[in-house]
């Protein structure tokens, strides 16, 4: 093998890796809730505004 063979096999074995490490984690999402409610942090759920 050539060292420009060894090299690029190396390189598409590892950017995979790479790429999935970086991607980071996806624990934080989003949320929006309809007019009147507020999302709730401990049941995860959109529950009415008492606030208002």
């Amino acid at each position: 093998m050539t060292l420009k063979s060894i090299f690029t096999a190396l390189l598409l074995t590892l950017l995979p890796a790479f790429a999935y490490a970086s991607c980071g984690t996806h624990d934080t999402q989003a949320q929006s809730c309809a007019e009147g409610s507020v999302y709730d942090t401990q049941t995860g759920t959109c529950v009415a505004d008492t606030t208002a």
